[in-house]
């Protein structure tokens, strides 16, 4: 392959900047790159013939900037080309300290925090009365948390708690659904079940 072609793979007139030949070689490398196109033969060809002129061109023509990070994350696992060893490193080391070995270790304590914040915020929004807010809450916390059977009892006793916030407007029909509510999100809690009663009983004695 000689300079012609590889200036004509790659949609360019010779005497191209570098520049024009990394914008090309990004645009055609993302169009035919194998990723994009896994049963597509031909566009595997493309993009090798295309890696091949993008090479060669770079050994050619002087760079006009010594940093090339947007193709270099693209593709760094695909470019090879030995006078670019300077580009590769940065976007190497970069990935090897984004991926750190030591979070597992400190996931379950991270959790409870979170845990922990979330139960504070839930307290303060029912001190507040602002109930949607506080069951908006606790619903998000059980879907991270689901195994959590303390995290589903602060659910549980959110759904009584506007449950007797309802019944004291009047709006029984929404008061029985969040009481259901709180049964079937915590099923197992004794306490809770005869409270709940007791708020089912008040609303038969009162309606």
């Amino acid at each position: 392959m000689d300079l012609g072609d590889c200036y004509r793979l790659l949609g360019l007139r010779p005497g191209a900047s570098f520049a024009e030949i990394k914008t090309s070689y990004r645009r055609l490398a993302q169009q035919y790159h194998p990723d994009i196109n896994p049963d597509d033969k031909k566009a595997k060809d493309k993009f090798i013939a295309l890696t091949e002129a993008y090479r060669l061109l770079l050994t050619v023509v002087p760079p006009e900037e010594t940093v090339e990070p947007s193709s270099s994350q693209f593709f760094t696992s695909r470019r090879e080309e030995p006078k670019t060893t300077r580009q590769e490193t940065a976007p190497k080391t970069t990935v090897t300290t984004e991926k750190p070995q030591t979070p597992p270790a400190n996931i379950a304590e991270i959790e409870q925090r979170l845990k922990w914040k979330t139960y504070e915020q839930l307290q303060r929004f029912l001190k507040e009365k602002r109930f949607p807010q506080a069951i908006a809450l606790a619903e998000a916390l059980v879907d991270r948390l689901p195994k959590d059977a303390e995290v589903r009892q602060w659910l549980a006793i959110a759904y009584q708690i506007w449950a007797r916030a309802l019944i004291s407007e009047h709006q029984v029909l929404k008061a029985r659904i969040y009481l259901k509510k709180a049964l079937k999100t915590d099923p197992n809690n004794k306490a809770l079940w005869n409270e709940v009663q007791r708020d089912f009983q008040k609303i038969e004695q009162i309606f």
